[in-house]
């Protein structure tokens, strides 16, 4: 009867103690997922994607055998903020694609929320602007996430070192979306120079100036 007793208080402890353990590893989940789902900081190494471009063909940033990097762009049709930028986001992919930085933009808007920001209606703005680069479209809204996007536009700037596509940047393009000739601080354009001379990029983190992002519901 004692050795029952002793038996039975010990299934009790260990079951207590299986019951704590648990509730600290869904505690240390869910931490990290709430870490994971803030997006990448300067420093953190970016995943590659797969996407469709308004080609019709997949496009990931491995395709771009002899680049030093990358300007992420997530942007789309509709957005003033976005519209207000295109004419100089094709200047920064003509300044420095042939430099080793090109251009990858992202539309990361569902088209059921925002109708304009369609695939379709991505093949005809791109071709009416006389985009130079990639336009993709976010389907699913996995990319975005992973990013840390939040507004359209929002630029990622990512070097290659070691294989791998570090975070440089994150922000806005320059300090005034509403008219390029009273920019006086360009973003973008500074780090990217600095990244070609080997230097640090000393602005690497701006708030990003735009439109949210359109999720499905």
């Amino acid at each position: 009867m004692k050795n029952l007793k002793i038996l039975l208080a010990t299934f009790v402890i260990g079951l207590g103690l299986l019951s704590f353990t648990t509730m600290n590893d869904e505690k240390h989940a869910s931490r990290h997922e709430k870490i994971d789902s803030k997006g990448y900081e300067v420093g953190d190494e970016a995943a590659d994607f797969k996407l469709k471009n308004i080609d019709g063909k997949m496009v990931s940033l491995s395709d771009f055998k002899t680049a030093k990097g990358f300007i992420v762009v997530f942007t789309c049709n509709h957005c003033p903020y976005a519209k207000k930028y295109e004419d100089r986001i094709v200047e920064l992919d003509k300044k420095f694609k042939n430099q080793g930085y090109p251009v990858v933009a992202i539309n990361p808007n569902d088209p059921n929320v925002q109708p304009e920001d369609g695939y379709q209606q991505m093949i005809e703005r791109a071709k009416q602007k006389g985009f130079t680069f990639p336009y993709l479209v976010d389907e699913g809204q996995k990319i975005y996430p992973q990013y840390g996007a939040t507004k359209t536009p929002h630029v990622f700037l990512l070097q290659k070192e070691n294989g791998k596509n570090i975070v440089k940047y994150i922000g806005a393009i320059d300090n005034n979306y509403d008219n390029p000739n009273d920019v006086s601080e360009y973003y973008v354009q500074d780090a990217v120079n600095a990244l070609l001379k080997g230097e640090s990029v000393k602005m690497s983190k701006t708030v990003a100036i735009g439109c949210t992002i359109k999720v499905k519901k």
